[in-house]
């Protein structure tokens, strides 16, 4: 899961990212509006944690830009700002949910893996998609009850492509999913085929028959009921 972090207080933003890296998240930060406009319109992320209060603008401009362009990104305030007028303007606005700082970083990452859980996955931990059982709070993928062990990237990979399951998904996107923005690194799309190859060969040996396929000169796509 990707995460953005729109927060101009450097310490602050740090400390979150190491947070949330050390829970299995990816994550970019931006420290100003424009930042955040230029990463919101080249990327997407799962979820977008919000400064109101930013050096260029108000964090707010971010969000009404998602809003127009129809993003699906979920997005948490987190401001010191803490009066019901902002509170209610913000979710108004069309943010998922409110935290106040300070706050507690677990209680950040529980927000996060709810609002992640409420858009992505209907509300659940658990996905059963052609012939698989993710559990998401435990990062766990299940083939006719056993449990095949991933790596991260693995299971990252394999997430990515159920929650875009029946859409070919582009190589740069999985690239870019996978690493972060990734600026400089794609030179070649080699560790995709190297995690793909690897993904479909510990899925097919657990029992699962294959619905990963190759989109010539695209990218792949699951091909599910």
């Amino acid at each position: 899961m990707k995460i953005l972090i729109i927060e101009d207080e450097q310490a602050l933003s740090k400390s979150i990212a190491t947070y949330l890296a050390a829970e299995n998240y990816t994550c970019e930060v931006a420290a100003d509006c424009k930042t955040a406009l230029d990463r919101i319109e080249t990327f997407e992320y799962d979820c977008i944690l919000l400064d109101i209060s930013l050096p260029d603008g108000n964090g707010l401009q971010v969000l009404q830009a998602l809003k127009r362009d129809h993003k699906t990104e979920g997005v948490i305030i987190i401001s010191a700002r803490d009066s019901i007028d902002d509170r209610i303007k913000g979710l108004q606005l069309g943010a998922d949910d409110y935290l106040t700082k300070p706050f507690h970083l677990s209680e950040l990452s529980a927000r996060i893996a709810a609002v992640i859980r409420r858009r992505r996955f209907s509300g659940s931990n658990t996905l059963e998609v052609g012939g698989l059982v993710l559990d998401t709070q435990a990062r766990t993928v299940k083939v006719n009850d056993q449990t095949v062990d991933l790596t991260r990237k693995e299971y990252d990979l394999l997430l990515y492509l159920v929650t875009n399951r029946n859409r070919v998904i582009s190589k740069h996107a999985i690239a870019e999913h996978l690493s972060g923005d990734g600026e400089g690194l794609f030179d070649n799309y080699d560790f995709i085929y190297a995690h793909m190859k690897n993904l479909k060969k510990k899925l097919l040996q657990a029992g699962w028959q294959d619905q990963i396929k190759a989109v010539y000169g695209m990218g792949y796509k699951m091909d599910v009921p």
